[in-house]
């Protein structure tokens, strides 16, 4: 019996090497194991076979895209604090994260102070992306632009644009952080219109729409953006305080008030 037994296992790992599945080859043996001591049924062996294997394949379609996608961490939905940040809507933030934005052509814009975790949770929407086997792209304003500008001086601006556009989902960081110049907005809108119900786009800004037309110095291209951008769009505004100030809230506050709990103390 345990030869029949062993040999059927030989067949299982047989199968999922033929299948190309090494995540479920590498667990088989310690989910088989757990199967035999009675510890998990049968649909739960399977439910954990194929769950190693979903693991690894999305670690390496994650792998796969930092390196192509150039995001600058790895920040996930499950590492957001949202008892930190209660003006955002967990529930929105949920759905989106399930990509039916991605399917659509929709983008998402998250607004909000420095800090409040607007660049985490765009780049979360782009990790979930990545780990569903769409491309993703990540770059600042500031650096996508000087990318274009660099094309635009080669005779490059239109491939360059092409490529730009290819992504399932590009992220363009810290709108209003810098200056832009007109030939900049321009190039920015040129980078938006190529995109437009084309493919999904997650921005992040420290500032209003109604600040965009200072930012982008001409008040009729930034209408005619946000227009774009609004078209289909998802809208997340943060309002709260600063993660990365939390853990210097106690330098931050008066010095009167540190006194005072002193003296309590």
């Amino acid at each position: 019996m345990k030869r029949v037994e062993g040999s059927r296992r030989e067949r299982v790992r047989a199968m999922l090497a033929d299948l190309k599945m090494p995540g479920a080859l590498e667990a088989v043996d310690g989910i088989l194991a757990q199967a035999d001591g009675g510890t998990v049924t049968a649909t739960e062996a399977i439910e954990q076979l194929l769950s190693a294997q979903i693991v690894l394949r999305n670690n390496r379609r994650l792998q796969t895209a930092m390196r192509s996608s150039r995001l600058p961490a790895i920040k996930t939905l499950a590492q957001f604090d949202f008892a930190f940040q209660p003006s955002i809507k967990r529930e929105q933030i949920q759905a989106l994260h399930e990509l039916g934005f991605l399917e659509r052509a929709e983008n998402v814009v998250l607004l909000g102070p420095p800090g409040v975790g607007k660049t985490h949770l765009a780049i979360s929407l782009a990790i979930a992306a990545a780990e569903s086997g769409r491309r993703v792209y990540y770059g600042t304003l500031a650096a996508l632009i000087e990318s274009l500008t660099e094309a635009r001086t080669a005779g490059n601006l239109a491939r360059r644009l092409r490529v730009l556009t290819h992504p399932a989902l590009l992220v363009i960081d810290e709108i209003g952080y810098l200056p832009v110049s007109q030939d900049d907005a321009v190039l920015f809108f040129q980078l938006i219109n190529a995109r437009h119900e084309r493919a999904s786009t997650v921005l992040t800004s420290n500032k209003g729409f109604e600040e965009w037309g200072s930012v982008l110095g001409d008040e009729v291209m930034a209408a005619a953006l946000i227009d774009r951008v609004l078209h289909h769009c998802h809208i997340v505004n943060i309002r709260g305080n600063s993660y990365r100030m939390r853990a210097h809230q106690d330098l931050l506050r008066p010095a009167s008030e540190n006194r005072s709990e002193g003296a309590r103390t």
